[in-house]
């Protein structure tokens, strides 16, 4: 499969900025590096909100399969009358995708039937799945429209947005000011009032957004990790986005 790159997120210059930082591609950081790639100094006029690009070379494509797939998915967890595969996205969920290039993670997310994964393979046959997928390098592609039901997180699909962030156990300096721009255009497009990682979801049990029938389905995740959402939070406060993490 091809993995050549799509249209890439740009990140205006900062004006006044004391001193610049420079993050080489592809470099995985740790909290204090990702918090100096953050750092503006003591003076810090106020930021320039980066420009988004959203590629969609790798959209799926629509197919009765997908759609009767998603239908029966919501219809065993969240409400057996269902008759719409769409959401009311109040919640954006950054995840990482434990492979490590572009074309594995599309390998994984793009079938339509779920494959191995015995830890939840008792939640019916729609595949896993997101709505983007940010690559090593911080391009963005789009990968099924915001507002139909993808499978990313137990018992928030129906109000969740999820962002797949290609990698595992460290991401990007590129991918942090991706999902800083892409978690703000969202906001803008839709009532987002909530921003997680996946390892934080389960915050949300018993809250009116948790949407779970089936006894004992749940699963313990890490992804995207403490230090990047500590980061993302970080960045989005410069652009005057605070969004919670509970309910």
């Amino acid at each position: 499969m091809s993995t050549r790159r799509g249209p890439r997120l740009s990140t205006p210059a900062l004006s006044s900025r004391p001193r610049p930082i420079h993050v080489r591609r592809g470099r995985c950081l740790t909290l204090a590096t990702l918090l100096s790639v953050l750092s503006f100094g003591s003076a810090r006029p106020a930021p320039v909100q980066p420009a988004l690009i959203v590629s969609d070379r790798y959209r799926l494509p629509p197919s009765p399969e997908r759609t009767r797939l998603t239908l029966a998915y919501i219809r065993q967890h969240s409400d057996p009358q269902a008759t719409s595969t769409r959401i009311r996205p109040v919640m954006v969920v950054i995840h990482w995708t434990a492979t490590s290039t572009l074309a594995s993670a599309l390998a994984t997310l793009r079938p339509e039937v779920l494959s191995g994964r015995a830890d939840i393979r008792s939640g019916g046959r729609l595949n896993v799945g997101a709505h983007f997928l940010v690559d090593r390098d911080g391009t963005v592609y789009r990968l099924q429209n915001e507002t139909t039901l993808a499978r990313h997180v137990i018992g928030l699909n129906r109000s969740a947005i999820g962002i797949e962030n290609v990698g595992s156990g460290s991401l990007t300096a590129e991918q942090l000011r991706a999902d800083t721009a892409l978690v703000a255009d969202l906001k803008a497009r839709y009532p987002i009032e909530y921003l997680i990682g996946h390892f934080e979801s389960q915050r949300f049990m018993g809250s009116p957004l948790w949407e779970e029938r089936q006894p004992g389905y749940l699963t313990h995740k890490s992804d995207p990790g403490e230090a990047f959402m500590k980061a993302l939070r970080r960045a989005l406060a410069a652009w005057g986005l605070r969004l919670k993490s509970a309910p």
